[in-house]
């Protein structure tokens, strides 16, 4: 596995690492590409106000679109894949630092975080070129404060490890718009459809018919954070539900949104204004 050293957009002190403990990068990056399985030495919020991405790691796939952030500790593997033209800035924190925090270990796992405004701007400002190290430390403290309460599972599709069940589950994911009955995949797969139902049960804390419904509500959140044109009664039939208020209904029970109103928010997510350069190095 690649373990990328971190690349630095500003250090905030001449020895690598500021008071906060944290690197700050920021990088834009053009929809359709992908960072392959990787892996760093320190924590990341990664932290996308323009364009959705998908982030990959051994535990499922997350969304991520404009209104969202994900948390990936220090030596996860993960991928990136940008399924929008992406502006990308990532907080890098130090481990030691991160391992006085009080609630650490709420950090030792990957999950994605709801930005709220106040997030928002608090990582936006650590950007400003303009920053002294008094601020710069209390953004920070501000940033992990709103980070403890804004855990968000809604986008997440989590994997199974079982050989079977996960190939049943790319299979799904491969055509999340088809109607996948689960003794076709049983057999597909080399087993029985009662079997299959609980390994998904046992895998992914979700019955096979809510896993499904998960898949494509993500699919839903890709399409809407990347076509404005797409409407939501040709996601409804794309994704294979009787109506409009079935899909709508399904899509808020996920994301706590209908799909009018995700879509209308994430066209009005806030655009990138911290004042810095973009490195010329991956992230």
């Amino acid at each position: 596995m690649t373990v990328l050293e971190t690349p630095i957009l500003r250090e905030v002190r001449s020895n690598h690492r500021s008071p906060a403990g944290v690197h700050l990068v920021a990088r834009d990056y053009p929809k359709g590409m992908r960072i392959d399985p990787h892996l760093h030495r320190e924590a990341q919020l990664i932290y996308a106000a323009k364009g959705t991405m998908q982030v990959t790691t051994p535990g499922g796939r997350w969304l991520v679109p404009p209104d969202r952030a994900v948390w990936v500790p220090a030596g996860l593997d993960h991928s990136l894949d940008l399924l929008a033209d992406i502006e990308m800035r990532t907080l890098y924190f130090d481990l030691s630092w991160l391992k006085r925090e009080q609630r650490y270990e709420g950090l030792t796992k990957e999950f994605v975080v709801r930005v709220s405004p106040l997030l928002n701007q608090a990582i936006l400002a650590l950007f400003d070129a303009r920053n002294t190290e008094e601020r710069t430390e209390l953004l920070v403290r501000l940033a992990m404060l709103e980070l403890h309460q804004a855990e968000d599972s809604a986008t997440f599709v989590p994997l199974p490890h079982e050989p079977r069940c996960r190939r049943a589950a790319m299979i799904v994911l491969d055509d999340p718009t088809g109607l996948h009955d689960i003794d076709t995949l049983a057999r597909e797969v080399g087993t029985s459809a009662r079997t299959l139902s609980r390994l998904f049960s046992t895998e992914t804390q979700l019955s096979f018919k809510s896993w499904c419904q998960r898949a494509r509500v993500a699919a839903a959140i890709q399409r809407l954070s990347t076509d404005a044109n797409v409407s939501v009664k040709q996601l409804a039939t794309q994704l294979g539900y009787a109506s409009v208020p079935a899909f709508s209904a399904a899509f808020r029970q996920v994301t706590g949104r209908t799909p009018t109103e995700f879509a209308t928010h994430s066209v009005s997510s806030p655009r990138l204004t911290g004042r810095s350069s973009t490195p010329r190095r991956r992230s």
